[in-house]
């Protein structure tokens, strides 16, 4: 009994330090929620309100009165401090490693890790010399190597959950910008770790011998984890999530780890993120971890810790010149290396430098690893002098606190201006496309989910599939037992009202899905009135920067074969997305009997056919047959319509004005009567790059008005699979004339409304695309020149939100100075590096296939008032 209370509260202790730790804890939350109330206004995010309420509470300010001092700093209070920290520390770095986009990383390693090393390499050559002068200003003569390891950690470390919870603040976490910096942030970090251990290893045979059994331990229970997870998952197949004893389990071992980690003298960071990296996606395992994890680490865990840090802060230690002197100067040094660093990384990676400028400055950002070092003693007794604790630690934390205030004013910027391709017409096949489907009810899993499985079907061309589950926010609570009266694993939600059974279902299905596809699905639900429902879902999509979003049909197919109305509900929540989404949309007449299947696994080879009417909504969903295509389970034909009396009408006629100089090449590109020469060269473009190498089937069907296109679809009803066609946008067409006489959803359009039709006898699916119709407001029209211009020359592509490259070195297509799209008003550039003379050019796509010989001056020419303007009819390019 009497150690177990010198354990609780020592006899110098004037209050139990579990007390104070927990009190210490309440205030953190409170201060912080007050603070971020008032700094969110202006753009400021919770880390830094966080770590300012530490700061407040800390022996800066608030600690400084007596009694508050000796309430919150006692005698055996560090080591609770400690303990806390450690927890937080292990279940947030868990936490990270659970949530890493691992196929992401392995893509783009390679520029992560130069992003990474750029600001680190110029940090480690700068700390040679100031870890010289550290040593003499401060007397260090005892374990130098520490020391050094400990000055390059704080010059060199980036404090990744900082970095990652400032991104996520301000909703930039799906940018590509955002996505570089986490993972950059990560890898700094983890290479911080590595080193400085194992160079602190190879320094004594005993702690060698430590590391290699934290490995070897790391290595059993990453695999272990592995069995317990197959195993949970079959054991709970009949439930939603796995029980509160199994993530026991499963966090036991993890502690064990950390804590044997942590006793033989190593930091648990790596070994906790390591675990979380190598866990299994699929299943209800993770899913558990990740709906008790999530929340608590990122409300609770992570702004203790943030807390924490500024508590530890005591400018009292720093008042004298000598002192100033040097936090001042290892600040400059630090930010000063990692920023020019970085941009010069950045300038090798050719990343604009706008983008560059927030990453060295995201990347400057410190609070874990680094303060850990400084608070772990490197042997029982103190070796080096006590100001040396205290200056490091000012270093670190004033150096977040100004900082952090300056990039969060850049994020908010570049999230307000970013720009992202929102149609698939201008996005490279081989880049991510973002997807978010939405379903009601468990069947229509199986639609979305063959649809996913048809477009992630090449490895080079990465896919990012979301998948919501949209339930009806019911008007009043059924349940009405008690938190503790609820089954074990229903504590998380109201699970009973808000989608019942068909969460099960759904879960299951997915899960079946990931394990065969080995596609991992980033599932959500969404609980709102249906009144309402569509803003949320693209509110979400916007926040994703998706490329396009699929939507379940009002209708199903019956046992027999005949489509039946299923939810009037959703008819009208489909039509207000059409009108309101942020980018191009498909609604998927699911024919799951008889139509389209999924095809990884599948036995035999499915026949997709594209109907080509002509149009920006065709077109798209040409586009999105590129992806399709790359499946080895599909056979891919383009059905083109073509209307007998103008199929042989003159390509040329569109152009209404060619310029050529000797230095700069402007053409006027008139808007009116160009869609079918857009249509032309969209086609031609796909037919050589797909049809001419065996990759597609190309079959061209001349009718003379909308009978005749009604009496080719009867003919190839029945032979495909799934039809994909756009939903309109090709304005008044004889090749559709007389077929409004029998609408009746309009929101498919003429020919997938006929095709849905339960009066016809076909057994196919239906893919009706509608591309995002961008207004001027966004920069709109330029993009659709930039389509445009794709649509000619398949080599340019928007790699990201921000700048365009493609085969022939181009550079951004618009002035490098005002980089945005919808800022870019009164001209358009494209250089080249190509030297040749130009061309005798008859035509633009002369001038577009063909070498471009442009001006080697690098300022932009405006176009003169006597041209037309970018937003009216025409557009000069």
């Amino acid at each position: 009994m009497e150690a177990t209370e010198q354990l609780v509260c020592q006899p110098s202790d004037s209050f139990n330090p579990l007390i104070t730790t927990s009190f210490q804890v309440s205030c953190i939350l409170v201060i912080s929620h007050v603070f971020h109330l008032v700094l969110k206004p202006l753009g400021q995010p919770g880390p830094f309100a966080q770590l300012l309420a530490g700061v407040v509470l800390g022996p800066t300010l608030l600690s400084r009165v007596q009694k508050v001092k000796d309430f919150f700093i006692q005698a055996s209070a560090a080591k609770y401090y400690q303990f806390f920290s450690f927890i937080c520390r292990m279940l947030f770095m868990f936490s990270i490693g659970l949530e890493t986009d691992v196929p992401y990383l392995k893509r783009n390693i390679r520029i992560v890790s130069i992003v990474a090393g750029g600001g680190s390499i110029l940090a480690c050559m700068f700390g040679g010399p100031f870890f010289w002068l550290l040593m003499k200003v401060f007397d260090v003569t005892k374990d130098r190597l520490g020391f050094y390891l400990l000055t390059l950690t704080v010059l060199a470390n980036s404090a990744s959950p900082v970095v990652i919870r400032m991104i996520a603040e301000t909703k930039f976490d799906t940018a590509d910008l955002g996505r570089m910096a986490i993972y950059s942030s990560l890898v700094n970090e983890m290479s911080c770790v590595t080193i400085v251990s194992a160079l602190s290893a190879f320094n004594s045979s005993g702690r060698l011998g430590g590391a290699i059994l934290i490995t070897l331990v790391t290595v059993a229970v990453i695999f272990l984890n592995k069995y317990l997870s197959y195993f949970f998952n079959k054991r709970n197949r009949n439930n939603r999530f796995v029980s509160n004893k199994e993530i026991f389990v499963i966090m036991f071992l993890l502690t064990c780890l950390s804590l044997y980690a942590e006793w033989v003298g190593y930091t648990a960071i790596f070994c906790c993120f390591l675990v979380g990296l190598m866990f299994p996606r699929e299943g209800k395992t993770a899913r558990t971890l990740l709906h008790k994890l999530t929340y608590a680490v990122n409300t609770f865990i992570l702004p203790v810790y943030f807390g924490y840090t500024g508590f530890q802060l005591d400018v009292s230690s720093i008042f004298n010149k000598l002192t100033i002197a040097l936090t001042v100067l290892m600040i400059l040094v630090s930010a000063g290396t990692r920023i020019v660093g970085t941009l010069a990384a950045c300038h090798y990676l050719m990343i604009p430098w706008n983008e560059s400028l927030i990453l060295a400055l995201l990347l400057c950002l410190k609070g874990n690893y680094d303060l850990l070092l400084i608070n772990t003693n490197p042997n029982p007794e103190p070796v080096w002098p006590a100001d040396v604790h205290d200056f490091l630690l000012t270093v670190v934390v004033i150096n977040t606190l100004i900082i952090g205030p300056v990039v969060a004013i850049l994020l908010n910027r570049e999230v307000c201006s970013a720009q992202y391709p929102t149609i698939l017409e201008i996005l490279n096949p081989e880049s991510e496309l973002r997807i978010l489907a939405c379903m009601y009810v468990p069947r229509h899993v199986s639609g979305h989910a063959s649809l996913i499985s048809a477009l992630g079907g090449c490895p080079s061309a990465p896919i990012r599939p979301y998948m919501v589950h949209l339930v009806e926010l019911p008007k009043k609570r059924k349940s009405k037992l008690m938190y503790h009266q609820l089954e074990d694993g229903d504590q998380y939600s109201d699970e009973e009202e808000y989608g019942g059974n068909d969460v099960l279902e759904i879960n299951e299905a997915l899960d079946a899905f990931i394990s065969d596809t080995k596609i991992l699905i980033y599932q959500s639900k969404l609980v709102a009135s249906f009144l309402t429902i569509n803003e949320d879902v693209c509110n979400g999509a916007e926040d994703l920067r998706v490329c396009i979003i699929f939507l379940p049909f009002h209708k199903h197919q019956r046992i027999d074969g005949k489509m039946e109305n299923s939810m009037e509900e959703m008819r009208a929540i489909n039509q207000k997305v059409l009108r309101q989404a942020p980018c191009s949309v498909g609604i998927f007449v699911d024919r799951g009997q008889t139509g389209f299947q999924q095809p990884h696994g599948s036995p035999c080879v499915q026949n997709i056919a594209i109907l080509f009417f002509g149009g920006p909504d065709d077109r798209e969903a040409l586009a999105c047959s590129k992806r399709i295509l790359m499946h080895s389970k599909v056979n891919l034909t383009v059905i083109r319509f073509l209307h007998k009396p103008t199929a042989s009408r003159s390509s040329n006629t569109w152009i209404n004005d060619a310029s050529h100089k000797d230095e700069e090449v402007i053409m006027a590109i008139s808007n009116i009567g160009t869609q079918n020469e857009i249509d032309n060269a969209f086609v031609e473009t796909f037919y050589n790059r797909y049809v001419a190498q065996g990759r597609a089937g190309f079959v061209e069907k001349y009718v003379s008005n909308g009978q005749e296109t009604v009496t080719v679809l009867r003919e190839i009803a029945n032979t495909y699979s799934l039809y994909i066609v756009g939903k309109g946008g090709r304005g008044t067409s004889p090749l559709t004339s007389g077929m409004s006489d029998w609408e009746e959803c309009p929101e498919l359009g003429l020919v997938g409304d006929l095709l849905a039709s339960s009066e016809w006898d076909i057994n196919g699916s239906i893919l009706v695309i509608q591309r995002h119709q961008h207004s001027d407001a966004d920069g709109g029209f330029l993009e659709d020149a930039i389509c445009t211009l794709q649509s000619y020359y398949p080599g340019l592509y928007l790699h990201t939100e921000t700048y365009i490259t493609s085969n022939n070195t181009f550079d951004q297509l618009y002035n490098p100075d005002v980089r945005d799209l919808h800022t870019t008003q009164q001209y358009v550039n494209i250089k080249c590096d190509t030297s040749s003379p130009p061309k005798p050019m008859t035509s633009y796509k002369d001038m577009v296939v063909g070498d471009i010989a442009t001006t080697s001056e690098e300022e932009l020419i405006p176009l003169d008032d006597d041209d037309v303007d970018l937003f009216d009819e025409d557009v000069n390019v």
